[in-house]
């Protein structure tokens, strides 16, 4: 052997892989293998530690499976509160209803604190509803600017004014509402919570665009 270039920790490591009768031959030295234990100072054999490895996976898969079980119990309840919530919206005889009908599910499938909705160029004949009058000129272009539902703290938006009381209102959730494709939006649902992180910048919004996109289907028949 070389001097210059002795044998290194991979060297050996890549020897034993690749001779795997190795420790056939020398059984001897898997029962005389000393290791630290991880749990402590003291040395176990190389079987104790693999066994140690192994309860160590095991206990992390079990968490994983956990933490699956618990996801997919969170996905069925939430499945179940948006059927209650679309439900109630086909059930809605009058389109003049489905503005309410929609704020009070979101109290009660959601348990959200407050929520308003406002829908502009809707018919002639509900052109007197609460819902379809009240938003600026601001408003209705702030709407038609959001691509995605907005969630933050509450800093003043001109929308917040909308629910009942809008001093309660520390962080909101804005979702825009449009047909499918239009660039622009014919109307905004306003949900509010007096918990600054209830509608945090943080969190995902696949399900507001959900929501969004099926009350817009619904709230379209209020429109001309």
């Amino acid at each position: 052997m070389n001097p210059m270039n002795p044998i290194t920790e991979d060297d050996i490591a890549n020897y034993l892989v690749h001779t795997p009768d190795f420790f056939e031959r020398h059984a001897q030295l898997l029962s005389s293998v000393q290791l630290t234990s991880p749990h402590g100072n003291r040395a176990v054999s190389l079987q104790e530690r693999q066994a140690e490895m192994l309860r160590e996976k095991i206990k992390a898969l079990e968490h994983r499976i956990m933490d699956m079980i618990r996801n997919g119990n969170e996905n069925l309840i939430i499945a179940d509160k948006l059927q209650r919530w679309m439900r109630s919206m086909l059930l809605a005889r009058e389109p003049r209803q489905l503005p309410s009908v929609i704020i009070e599910q979101f109290r009660e499938q959601f348990l959200v604190p407050q929520a308003a909705i406002k829908v502009w160029g809707v018919s002639e004949a509900y052109a007197a509803e609460s819902f379809a009058q009240g938003a600026s000129d601001d408003a209705r272009s702030f709407a038609s600017s959001l691509t995605s539902p907005f969630c933050g703290l509450n800093s003043g938006f001109e929308p917040a004014s909308w629910l009942q009381d809008p001093n309660a209102a520390i962080s909101l959730a804005l979702l825009p509402l449009r047909e499918a494709g239009a660039p622009q939006a014919f109307g905004l649902i306003v949900l509010a919570s007096p918990d600054p992180q209830r509608f945090n910048t943080e969190m995902g919004t696949d399900f507001l665009e959900r929501i969004a996109e099926l009350a817009s289907a619904a709230l379209g028949r209020l429109r001309g």
